[in-house]
């Protein structure tokens, strides 16, 4: 017996799901070099390999390497 499927919506009182694809959007890596890190500058995930540690506010933070637009339009042509 086949359910019919039902799109994910968000109910009127505004955070509960009706239903939700399972799963995570960053896929899960075993090594540690796939995993993925947000840019504190940008905020956009990038693998591991695209970051370098900068000093931000007095503390290392990960951020794209060279800068965040220079990385976004290498990747976008």
């Amino acid at each position: 017996m086949a359910s019919a499927d039902v799109k994910t919506t968000v109910s009127e009182g505004g955070l509960r799901y009706k239903s939700k694809t399972p799963g995570s959007p960053f896929k899960a890596s075993s090594s540690f070099s796939g995993a993925t890190m947000s840019c504190f500058l940008c905020g956009k995930h990038r693998p591991r390999s695209l970051m370098q540690t900068k000093r931000v506010l007095g503390k290392a933070q990960p951020v794209c390497a060279p800068s965040c637009k220079e990385l976004e339009a290498s990747l976008k042509g």
